[in-house]
């Protein structure tokens, strides 16, 4: 019977090791623009979290304190997702301070990296504009959605790259949204990135931006982010900061 119970025991503690062992380090939508097409594994809940702050200008600010995106994997094609905001507006006379509508989405796989086929998914939100603090109401619901896309290159870089395009609650029409970005991993546990995004409303002219910033993966379940960056169109925000972390259940 001791031999049984033991054998058995030894079956569990195997077979749960193999199956952490197949569970990749995991894999953020932050600190860049640029989701990735990764999903969460089936059962796993993953939150990402970050503080930024933001100048849009020489007379207005705007902080997220913080924004965090929720993730369960439902199973290996398909997550839901939830975002949260506290937000901080700021300018000369005024201070304004509440939750953004919140987001509910889904990130679905569509394929995997096949030669020049990308590995690729297709992520969806939309704001509800009633469950936000009273100063940060929209008037619509404000749906979003975008193409999740990415090349591995070689063992330490990868390009990335997002197409969608959002709507802002306010007006109907939509703001079309591009992201191209250059991962290289300087360690196994050290991640870089470069990146220049955009949005283009479709009643206004496009601004265009830039930033930069470091991964670190301290175990397969956690990883810390810092990042910034620069408008480099005159209309887009001057400069923005932001510091995160992200874990795995």
């Amino acid at each position: 019977m001791k031999k049984i119970v033991f054998t058995c025991m030894l079956y569990h503690l195997c077979f749960y090791s193999a199956n952490s062992q197949e569970k990749k380090p995991l894999e953020t939508d932050r600190p860049d623009q640029t989701e990735t097409p990764s999903l969460v594994p089936k059962g796993m809940i993953q939150a990402e979290t970050g503080f930024s702050i933001q100048k849009e200008n020489a007379f207005r600010n705007s902080y997220l304190l913080p924004s965090v995106l929720w993730k369960y994997g439902i199973n290996e094609n398909f997550e839901l997702r939830l975002i949260t905001e506290l937000a901080i507006e700021k300018n000369n006379t005024t201070t304004a301070m509440g939750m953004n509508p919140i987001l509910i989405g889904f990130k679905i796989k569509i394929s995997e990296e096949d030669g020049i086929v990308p590995k690729t998914s297709l992520i969806s939100h939309i704001s509800l504009s009633n469950v936000a603090s009273s100063n940060f109401k929209t008037d619509l619901y404000a749906p979003e959605f975008r193409f999740a896309m990415q090349h591995t290159l070689s063992e330490k870089i990868s390009l990335s790259y997002n197409l969608g395009a959002e709507w802002n609650g306010f007006a109907p029409a939509p703001t079309f949204i591009y992201t191209l970005a250059m991962g290289y991993a300087v360690t196994e546990k050290l991640g870089s990135y470069i990146e220049v995004f955009g949005f283009a409303p479709q009643e206004n002219t496009a601004y265009h931006s830039f930033n930069g910033g470091f991964t670190y993966l301290i175990n397969d379940n956690f990883m810390l982010d810092l990042s910034g960056g620069l408008g480099i169109t005159e209309n887009a925000p001057d400069n923005f900061y932001a510091i995160g972390f992200s874990f795995r259940l």
